[in-house]
């Protein structure tokens, strides 16, 4: 199957440990797992952010006053996907370290699981679909080489 085209935006907000977060995310990388996780061409922008940035994202738009590991905002499916993903840093950070996985491993899963998102996938709106999403992610990670998020 050949690789859908994407046009990239990789932003960095204002991040203590800014470093660590851009080693672990080579464009080249990002480029590679969002691109192995689309059905259709898409335009992505990607923003890491810190805790106060991805707190009023998911304040204003959610409606739930905390930092979360990832935001999507799709706007566009078809014919070519459009979307915003934001990745809180210090959650990530924090979630990759709890769950004994690199960090790059973590961002990895969590760019397919909000490429995933963009395309229409929801694990919120029933187990089946919830389950449907999580085999797509983990076959989409096997074939990057990582292991299984769950």
């Amino acid at each position: 199957m050949a690789l859908k085209n994407l046009q990239l935006s990789l932003q960095f907000g204002n991040l203590k440990d800014a470093a660590r977060h851009r080693a672990a995310l080579p464009r080249h990388s990002v480029t590679r797992w969002i691109r192995h996780a689309l059905e259709n061409d898409a335009e992505i922008t990607v923003r890491i952010v810190d805790a106060e940035e991805g707190q009023a994202l998911n304040r204003d738009y959610r409606q739930k006053d905390y930092a979360t590991n990832v935001l999507t905002f799709d706007y566009t499916q078809e014919p070519v996907v459009t979307a915003d993903l934001v990745l809180c840093a210090p959650v990530v950070a924090k979630e990759a370290k709890e769950n004994k996985k690199t960090l790059q491993a973590h961002y990895a899963h969590l760019l397919v699981h909000g490429t995933l998102h963009a395309q229409g996938y929801d694990h919120e709106t029933s187990q089946q679909d919830a389950e449907e999403m999580e085999a797509l992610e983990t076959r989409v990670l096997a074939g990057l080489g990582f292991r299984n998020p769950y």
